[in-house]
């Protein structure tokens, strides 16, 4: 199962869309999984138009109409791997005990948010990605989405990508 991984898109106020190249892999993708801050219900639509299977939740700077499409916490089981998504998790100190106290029964958290890439592991074994910002690049040098695979229950092939400036 082929994963797309991407957050605080931010459309139409940082960019007026998401680049191509993530466009194409949300196409190709079983599934994509969007941990918050999309800022406009047009880019909800485009993605569930254009993906096989989405996975969403809101974040802070989505309004009451995201809100009410959107939950603040999704849980999905793909492919026998436990996955949950949210838009923030705190401050990155202390990130990975606080998620593996809050999520016990994940073996997977997507968060946002910072729009730093993360990929670490929690006591326990929970599994933390953060896929940057694809539109929203900050203090970070290029812009980023995260792919993976899921085989037998198990996460592999987590690669992040870079974006060229604009």
């Amino acid at each position: 199962m082929r994963l797309v991984l991407t957050a605080d898109t931010h459309v139409p106020k940082r960019a007026r869309d998401l680049p191509e190249t993530l466009w194409t892999a949300i196409e190709a993708a079983d599934v994509v999984v969007h941990a918050g801050d999309w800022v406009d219900e047009a880019l909800l639509d485009a993605m569930l138009a254009r993906s096989r299977r989405l996975i969403g939740v809101y974040g802070n700077n989505d309004g009451p109409a995201l809100r009410a499409r959107l939950p603040e916490v999704a849980r999905v089981d793909l492919d026998g791997l436990r996955v949950a998504v949210v838009h923030e998790t705190g401050p990155r100190t202390g990130r990975e005990q606080r998620c593996a106290a809050r999520y016990p029964d994940v073996d997977l958290l997507v968060f946002g948010h910072s729009h730093i890439p993360w990929d670490t592991e929690a006591p326990g074994g929970l599994r933390l990605l953060n896929p940057g910002s694809p539109t929203d690049r900050r203090s970070q040098p290029h812009a980023t989405y995260l792919e993976a695979e899921i085989t037998d229950g198990r996460l592999t092939g987590v690669r992040l990508h870079r974006l060229p400036r604009p």
